[in-house]
């Protein structure tokens, strides 16, 4: 009989229980994980959960056709998911499709029309002075006073500056996309004393001025009240939370004193008081990210006001340099958000500023992008609303459910109708490829993002066909050195080499496809090719681990090794030749050598 090779691969061979070992380990690790992170089901997208699905297109200003490319594209989707997260939205999700729509995914439990009012329009940009800034969360002393963090080693330097005048600078922890700064500037008794009095300079939450100045003081009991509210939301503030952040500043107008939440270089949350807009992000002309090859502060973000919003800036940074706030320092609020807060050191009349802060590229771009748009960087256009109810989505779960227990089933029966004992070790590599699948994607939910939406439940089911490819391909080959004569233990060792090769060929070609069509295409189609690429990969890691060291088992098991009818092996039933063996040639008579009989 012809034997397996020796040497390492017959060593390997021998130990098929060790590949069984090492998948199962890894599905008792992978399901240990995903019940210490408690997401024990698949996280699910809208289409099944249900939920509302919006289609805006941009829309290009006369003229300004090449508006519309990746960079705004990118920045609006970062502004959308920040009004949408504002919502208090949990897993939502914000994409870009083609060129130039966006796709927005709500989940149910959401206010639709709020959401179609959020996320499309232009939001409001403001410079508001600084009244007060301290870190929030444990660290917070619930006094409205600056933070005191002077301990901070990578203090960057951020300036506003007027574009004809020298640069002044004040030491700020500026993170370097303009977020803002914590670094300390008088002690938190003087400042606070300083915050309240301004604060009862603008006693009315519904006070106005015509050039973003500061209203005239008020003695007035509703003024008193009033402070002392804002105060009091200033103290309670929590910037850690997210669901605080969200709600901060809610309600609060351009003439309104109002709480916001900022992030600093650290990543530490600070919660600020700011005092009434005094100029609009419309006031901004133009805003650029330059690099400044004249000194050594690198990218910087310039700004051009136009002639009204000249006037107001000018007006805040002299009354700030001036020291007639508490700080003289301004923040950019972009949706109550603090994006920046610049030092000031001069009145800067000249219509025009630079903000620098050790800025990257990238960084400098995404503010200078703000500045320029008020908000959003292009004008959207609502093309379509699809809402999904759970009901809806339930039934078209189920519905995918059921084609996939079907085409299992089918499977099943074929493989016990024409492999009969052989199918064993397929439904077997069938049940560890489905665990594997089902763990992974509710690992993947939290972790990524992902969400199985009914594109990806059909992926789902064209995987049970590629899987099952796989162990055909591998029996055939069996089969065929079964035919030529061989025993089963020989001839599943022949078969691996031939077999593994046409299996990793076919997978390969399935998941180029499938990357491919991640690649360019978006949305829910993108479920389809993400799950088919990740079953093609789980079943190359099924058919090494499992199936091949399987089979290997199995036939040391007399009721394959013998070629039981019922073992789907049977030589007979496949039409085998006769058993290969080895002959022996006659020995040479020595040379000299005469036979007796001839002699």
């Amino acid at each position: 009989m012809v034997a397996p090779k020796k040497g390492k691969n017959a060593s390997a061979q021998s130990k098929p229980g060790r590949s069984l070992a090492l998948i199962l380990i890894a599905i008792v690790a992978l399901t240990g994980g995903m019940f210490a992170s408690g997401h024990t089901t698949p996280r699910l997208g809208i289409d099944l959960a249900g939920g509302t699905s919006i289609t805006l297109r941009a829309v290009p200003e006369a003229g300004q056709e090449s508006a519309i490319n990746k960079s705004n594209m990118d920045t609006a989707v970062e502004i959308m998911e920040r009004r949408v997260n504002g919502l208090g939205v949990q897993e939502a999700e914000v994409q870009t499709q083609g060129d130039r729509n966006i796709i927005v995914n709500i989940p149910k439990g959401t206010n639709s029309k709020e959401a179609r009012e959020q996320v499309g329009t232009t939001a409001k940009l403001y410079f508001r002075p600084v009244l007060a800034t301290e870190l929030s969360g444990a660290n917070a002393t619930g006094s409205p006073s600056p933070s005191k963090t002077g301990g901070a080693s990578d203090k960057a330097t951020d300036k506003a500056t007027d574009g004809a005048a020298d640069k002044d600078k004040a030491t700020d922890g500026d993170k370097p996309s303009g977020s803002p700064s914590d670094s300390a500037s008088a002690s938190a008794t003087t400042q606070g004393r300083a915050a309240s009095d301004a604060l009862k300079a603008d006693p009315s939450p519904s006070a106005k001025t015509s050039d973003g100045a500061s209203p005239s003081p008020s003695a007035s009991a509703s003024g008193d009240d009033a402070t002392a509210k804002l105060q009091a939301e200033y103290a309670k503030l929590d910037c850690t939370d997210a669901g605080a952040r969200a709600k901060a500043g809610d309600g609060s107008k351009p003439g309104d004193s109002m709480v916001a939440c900022g992030q600093n270089s650290q990543g530490q949350w600070q919660k600020y008081i700011l005092g009434p807009a005094a100029v609009d992000g419309t006031d901004v002309d133009k805003a650029e990210a330059v690099f400044n090859t004249q000194t050594a502060a690198g990218w910087t973000v310039t700004m051009k006001f136009t002639d009204g919003g000249a006037k107001k800036f000018a007006d805040i940074t002299g009354k700030l340099a001036q020291n007639q706030s508490p700080q003289n320092q301004f923040a950019i609020v972009l949706d109550n958000d603090v994006v920046s807060d610049p030092y000031v050191s001069q009145a800067l009349t000249g219509g025009s500023a630079e903000i620098s802060g050790s800025f990257t590229q990238e960084e400098a771009q995404g503010l200078a992008n703000m500045l320029s748009y008020g908000a959003l960087p292009l004008t959207f256009k609502e093309d379509s609303v699809t809402t999904v109810t759970a009901a809806l989505g339930g039934e078209q779960l189920q519905a995918g459910l059921i084609a996939g227990a079907i085409g299992l089933v089918l499977v099943v029966l074929y493989l016990l109708f024409y492999y009969r004992g052989l199918s064993f070790i397929a439904i077997a590599s069938l049940l560890i490829s489905a665990a594997l699948t089902y763990v992974i994607m509710s690992l993947l939910g939290p972790t990524i993002g992902f969400a199985l939406n009914l594109p990806a439940v059909c992926g789902a089911i064209v995987a049970i066909g590629i899987t099952a490819d796989s162990f055909i391909v591998y029996f055939e080959r069996v089969r065929d050195e079964i035919r030529e004569g061989r025993s089963l233990r020989p001839a599943v060792e022949r078969a691996w080499p031939r077999a593994r090769r046409t299996i990793l060929v076919s997978d390969f070609v399935s998941f180029l496809a499938a990357a491919v069509l991640f690649v360019v295409t978006v949305g829910k189609v993108q479920g389809f090719a993400f799950t088919l690429g990740l079953t093609t990969l789980l079943d190359v890691v099924v058919v090494f681990l499992f199936t091949k060291p399987l089979l290997t088992l199995m036939a040391r098991r007399r009721f394959f090794a013998s070629g039981h009818k019922w073992s789907g092996l049977d030589p007979k039933s496949l039409g085998a030749k006769p058993p290969l063996r080895r002959t022996r040639r006659p020995a040479r008579p020595a040379a000299g050598h005469v036979d007796p009989k001839e002699a």
